[in-house]
């Protein structure tokens, strides 16, 4: 008789909870340390409780390049307009101005 395999007995994941997962990952993982260090946390601490509408203005953020997404969260170059909310909910998370 065969055991059966640890992932066999795990809870399948929603697709919710799959989507958080991705993204926890990949803010984890931008390809700068700079950006790794505004975002995981963010996706560790705050990501979870978003709306579905917040959560997807997250994710369209996460589709810009670091050095932009750098500059617009450190309030260095002026945030367009459509990803706003989504730069001001990170803001806000680290208690950045």
């Amino acid at each position: 008789m065969t055991q059966p395999r640890e992932d066999d007995t795990a809870p399948e994941l929603t697709e919710h909870e799959k989507r958080l997962k991705r993204l926890r990952i990949r803010c984890w993982r931008r390809g700068t340390k700079e950006m790794d260090l505004l975002f995981g946390p963010f996706a560790d601490g705050a990501m979870a409780d978003l709306s579905q509408d917040d959560l997807d203005a997250f994710e369209t953020l996460m589709n810009e390049n670091d050095q932009d997404l750098y500059l617009w969260i450190s309030g260095t170059q002026p945030v367009p307009d459509p990803l706003l909310p989504a730069v001001q909910m990170v803001r806000d998370f680290h208690k950045i101005a």
